[in-house]
């Protein structure tokens, strides 16, 4: 059987993961931040197919890279442990979560998943920058993808601890923000913070007594924990593109020099 290596494949799918978690975290974020429970639950939903997707390839072509890599000699035996590894734990996160955002399961167990695979990702990187010969010929730039894409895989965990939350306490009538009302004042970015209410009860009585919705400010811990998972997400694909554009040249540069 003819040698494929389809390591530049691999990075573009990767890639394309990474801007659709981000693109969903920045989604998710902003329905989270003007309460809108049944948007998010949509966008997670519509998110799961093309993740999904593509986190099945990238499963599939990580089995095969494992099964099948054909250099058994010492110096090139380790590829499909240092890339195909990894590969095929980032499909699996992915393949996990689709089906969690389509289902509508919880999604906090998915996220520990990513937070395991984050870490075990970073270790993965760090081996293989310190190995002595290196893996490839940019150890540096593959230990800047490999932190990238577990940091993000890390805060995956806790940003799907708060989406689970703020769902859970919709469902029940409750809210995660704090009420703002301040005299006069009934916007999102009020001065003046009281205690939680309950979703029920975003209506106040202004001092003329008409009504007036009441405005919310989520604290800002839940606002940057939202929103570090999808820059971060946005910095691994910036990774996996960055090391696309030198992997394909020096490959495609190879085959043409052996064409006849």
């Amino acid at each position: 059987m003819a040698f494929v290596d389809d390591l530049a494949l691999v990075e573009v799918l990767i890639g394309l993961v990474a801007v659709l978690l981000a693109y969903t975290g920045v989604l998710a974020f902003w329905a989270i931040r003007t309460n809108r429970p049944q948007w998010l639950r949509t966008t997670l939903k519509s998110s799961a197919i093309p993740i999904g997707g593509v986190g099945a390839v990238t499963m599939a072509l990580a089995l095969w890279t494992e099964m099948t890599w054909p250099f058994p000699i010492a110096y090139m035996g380790g590829y499909n442990i240092f890339f195909g590894d990894v590969m095929l734990l980032f499909g699996l996160v992915a393949v996990c979560f689709a089906l969690a955002a389509y289902l509508g399961h919880h999604l906090h167990l998915v996220g520990l998943l990513a937070l395991v695979v984050g870490i075990v990702t970073a270790f993965y990187g760090w081996t293989g920058y310190t190995a002595n010969p290196a893996f490839t010929k940019d150890p540096y730039t593959t230990f800047l993808m490999y932190g990238a894409f577990g940091l993000a895989a890390v805060s995956a965990f806790p940003a799907t601890i708060v989406t689970d939350y703020f769902l859970s306490a919709s469902s029940a009538g409750r809210s995660i923000w704090t009420s703002l009302t301040g005299s006069g004042l009934r916007t999102p970015m009020g001065s003046r913070a009281a205690q939680p209410m309950s979703k029920l009860d975003t209506e106040g009585t202004d001092e003329d007594g008409s009504r007036s919705e009441r405005g919310y400010r989520v604290h800002w811990a839940l606002q940057l924990v939202m929103l570090a998972f999808p820059l971060l997400m946005a910095l691994a694909a910036y990774a996996a593109f960055a090391y696309f554009a030198t992997t394909l040249p020096g490959h495609l540069g190879a085959g043409a020099a052996k064409a006849p």
